[in-house]
């Protein structure tokens, strides 16, 4: 029974452990993404969500099935939190015919439609929209479902973002704005492109409320957006969550991270690891003891072992698909 930790309505103690679980399979995998892309074993690009692991399962933990996500090109951790299968998405980086999407999409395009993950997508600020529309979707037909749509830092600077917003606000649209501030868009710090100290104060220019976060404490994300779903599903519209998180790798495969010093990673790395915090607290609460939280570890270590071993065992496209699922 849980007793000394705040947690939501829906959360047992079987529902921590798996949360546990997620983010570490959401680590191992991206860990290992990034392996393979140093290889020259998968192609393309990729940006990876590393020391944001708290953010996705804590926001999609509080979810019901019918409920929506709208992801970004920083993804995969929002598709294992709303539960895409660890083998497709891997398939998919491969380029096989096994993945989501048939191996055309990529990292910055998966879509797992039949849980409610509406895509990601490479355009920055490119989900908001998409988000408002889902949400206006389920106003219209009376649906019940609420999307959560998640964006970066950069992003609260785009158009999309003002106007998506002001759009779901005027007609309290069933909508959560879920914004990972991971502290640098692209190679600059938020600091120096945005005047105001939270993105969330943002929210105020449109009458809706805003929350400020500490993104790496699970708990914390699952009880402000808890609440923020819950608004939205009572038809008393939409909320700005800001999670402050850090992101341990580059902007991208490429990023050599020249514009923040070693000191302020490795503070980040040892003092506010979200999956490290989370397990002191299990621990505290005696969800599960040392030797247990560590064969959660192994079993997700090796869930994307085998994941990979899925994706290099799959075949590649046929050729014939190549005008399939294109509009022209």
């Amino acid at each position: 029974m849980i007793t000394n930790l705040k947690v939501p309505p829906m959360i047992t103690e079987g529902k921590l452990v798996d949360l546990f679980h997620q983010m570490w399979l959401i680590r191992f995998f991206d860990e290992k993404v990034d392996e393979f892309f140093a290889k020259g074993l998968i192609h393309g690009t990729t940006h990876l969500c590393v020391g944001q692991e708290a953010s996705a399962a804590g926001a999609c933990a509080v979810l019901e099935q019918r409920d929506k996500i709208t992801s970004t090109h920083r993804g995969h951790g929002h598709c294992i939190a709303k539960g895409a299968d660890v083998n497709r998405m891997m398939a998919e980086l491969f380029g096989r015919e096994t993945g989501y999407c048939r191996g055309k999409g990529g990292s910055m395009h998966i879509a797992d439609v039949e849980r409610g993950n509406l895509g990601a997508n490479g355009i920055v600020g490119g989900g908001i929209p998409i988000a408002v529309g889902s949400a206006l979707t389920s106003q219209m037909k009376k649906l019940g479902y609420v999307t959560l749509c998640f964006f970066g830092d950069g992003a609260s600077n785009e158009g999309s973002f003002h106007e998506a917003i002001n759009l779901a606000a005027i007609w309290n649209l069933p909508v959560v704005f879920v914004c990972e501030n991971n502290q640098y868009g692209m190679s600059g710090s938020v600091k120096e492109m945005i005047k105001i100290e939270h993105i969330a104060d943002r929210a105020a220019a449109y009458g809706i409320p805003g929350r400020v976060v500490d993104g790496n404490d699970i708990f914390a994300m699952m009880n402000a957006t808890h609440e923020a779903v819950e608004r939205a599903r009572r038809g008393e519209g939409p909320t700005l969550i800001e999670a402050k998180t850090y992101r341990w790798k580059g902007h991208s495969k490429s990023d050599a991270k020249k514009y923040r010093t070693r000191e302020e990673e490795m503070d980040w790395r040892t003092n506010r690891d979200p999956i490290e915090r989370m397990k002191r607290m299990l621990i505290a609460e005696g969800i599960f003891s040392e030797r247990e939280a560590a064969e959660l570890e192994a079993k997700a270590r090796q869930q994307i072992e085998e994941a990979v071993a899925f994706a290099e065992q799959s075949p590649m496209p046929p050729l014939e698909i190549l005008e399939e699922d294109v509009y022209a």
